[in-house]
């Protein structure tokens, strides 16, 4: 079981770190994770965050992180038969 959730972890992190290189751009610049995982702190800043696209891109990159997951347990099921 320690192997599984092992492989899930490893797996979850270079999903995350994937879809940040994927999707963590905005005019070809890389966005920084502290400006993508921030929560907005009033209504002005989350429509701004909406408009340029951020909201999209920190979903993307979480998708990408469970994704990994998903992978890291599949492999961890093949591998133990």
């Amino acid at each position: 079981m320690k192997r599984t959730g092992l492989f899930i972890l490893v797996f979850v992190i270079i999903g995350l770190v994937l879809g940040y290189l994927i999707f963590g751009r905005i005019a070809g610049e890389y966005v920084g994770l502290d400006v993508v995982f921030s929560q907005s702190e009033n209504a002005l800043e989350s429509i701004g965050r909406n408009i340029a696209g951020l909201e999209q891109m920190k979903q993307n990159i979480l998708i990408s992180g469970g994704a990994g997951g998903v992978v890291g347990l599949i492999l961890s099921l093949i591998r133990r038969k």
